[in-house]
């Protein structure tokens, strides 16, 4: 991995190659103070401003690089990107000037996940200078909270199990100074019954616990932020086919972003008592997996009769949820890689939102959509739970009817929130299928920078 801090640097006139941004509007009055010779290369590029065009124009003994974007006056997070992905190594300037949101952009385009790669791509850096100092440490926060979710849910399941998030929420709380407190064996049988039954299955090395960071000065208001740590997904007994099963390291993709926001938080200092709670287990396949048809105890005190054990994520968030309204938060956050219902209705680039305020729903929204991280709110609609009624138990945990499998599954975790509690449910992919410039296949943060700045405007 290239170290992100040497990606974005203040301008202080040191030589760079020039970057010039223009769209198909004003890419002709551009053109027009062009050289022929430079005219001449730009259509031998065939480059005509569309958005995410590159073309390397020669400049005397040198040569700039230019770059078609959608607007020039109201530059996007990645307008950049595609620039930083196919320039040489190098140090560039931007011609006007380089600040906000294109900087995260900048680095986001250079990730490389090459634990694997016997010989990763020996590549330089491609430094981009900016006279707005003051951008610098937001834009690489971000970047590098970006690049540890997109690490954690690239790693296969071999590598990254509930011990390996405790160590991820171990080296956070070393560095900010937090609390870390870890629940597993005896005690999460019979504190957390639910994320015991889900990961009692999985081998010793991947036994279940319950991860908590706490940071913050204990008089500010309480945030809570939950992520679902479901570090391999077989299904269960409800066991999934293989191709279902494939892409299942990545179900711990709301710990993920859990982890990646409590960084952010705690790296600017927000003014809040942090509880970080990330419910890591296997849902694995033994003697003593978990079975349809079994009547789960909770830490709330209700019982759920488990009618699919690939519901799983839902069960275990259950419990944690439970945990973080004990201490009575001012919010409740939580990630999670919860439904095939949500990507079934908006895909996968937007993370489905559940909240019960529309205030801090539409604060979401906004943020999101001012910092590109969009997402969509979904219902949480009351005359569906009785879809959760159970003949022999409080509730059942996956409905059969498979009506509206994200609201449902949201109206599940809405049962272990307190009533009257501020609590917004992102249900994300945490995956890209297919790369985008700054945006490559793989892992990949799907609501965290929509959260991370509502959170800003309301603490910061």
């Amino acid at each position: 991995m290239t170290d992100k801090q040497t990606l974005i640097q203040p301008d202080r006139g040191q030589p760079a190659t020039a970057l010039h941004l223009v769209n198909t509007d004003t890419f002709g009055g551009w053109l027009k103070g062009r050289s022929a010779a430079q005219r001449a290369a730009l259509a031998a590029q065939k480059f005509k401003g569309g958005s995410y065009e590159t073309a390397i124009v020669p400049d005397g003994e040198g040569w700039f690089a230019v770059g078609g974007v959608a607007d020039t006056a109201s530059l996007s997070s990645w307008c950049l990107a595609r620039l930083a992905e196919v320039l040489p190594a190098g140090t560039y300037r931007l011609d006007g000037a380089a600040t906000g949101k294109p900087l995260l952009g900048w680095v986001t385009a250079q990730y490389r996940f090459d634990r694997y790669k016997d010989k990763p791509e020996a590549e330089g850096p491609r430094v981009l200078l900016t006279a707005d100092v003051a951008a610098i440490e937001p834009a690489l926060a971000e970047a590098a909270a970006t690049a540890l979710v997109r690490d954690l849910v690239n790693t296969p399941a071999a590598d990254l199990g509930p011990a390996e998030l405790e160590a991820e929420g171990a080296r956070l709380a070393k560095l900010h100074g937090a609390e870390l407190t870890v629940t597993s064996g005896d005690a999460l049988e019979r504190g957390y019954p639910m994320i015991h039954a889900v990961g009692k299955a999985a081998a010793r090395s991947h036994a279940p616990r319950l991860i908590e960071l706490t940071w913050g000065d204990p008089g500010h208001p309480r945030l809570a932020v939950v992520g679902k740590g479901v570090c391999f997904d077989s299904g269960g007994l409800n066991i999934k086919p293989g191709g279902s099963m494939a892409l299942m390291k990545k179900d711990m993709g709301g710990a993920a972003h859990a982890l990646a926001l409590a960084g952010l938080i705690m790296g600017r200092g927000l003014n809040v008592r942090l509880h970080v709670l990330v419910p890591a287990v296997e849902n694995a396949i033994a003697g003593n997996a978990f079975r349809p048809g079994d009547i789960l105890k909770t830490r709330l005190g209700l019982t759920v009769e488990n009618t699919n054990t690939d519901a799983e994520g839902r069960l275990v968030l259950g419990d944690a949820l439970t945990r973080a309204g004990e201490e009575s938060p001012d919010l409740v956050i939580d990630f999670a890689t919860l439904t095939g219902a949500a990507r079934v209705a908006l895909g996968p680039d937007l993370p489905a939102l559940m909240a019960r305020q529309d205030a801090t729903a539409d604060a979401l929204i906004a943020a999101g959509l001012a910092v590109d991280d969009p997402v969509w709110r979904l219902p949480l609609p009351g005359a569906y739970r009785e879809w959760l009624k159970s003949d022999v138990a409080d509730m059942v945990n996956s409905p059969s009817n498979g009506f509206a499998g994200a609201s449902v599954a949201g109206l599940f975790l809405d049962r272990f929130v307190p009533e009257g509690t501020d609590w917004a449910h992102f249900d994300t992919f945490a995956w890209r299928p297919v790369a985008k410039p700054g945006r490559p296949k793989g892992g990949e943060a799907l609501g965290l920078r929509a959260a991370w700045h509502m959170l800003l405007q309301r603490y910061g």
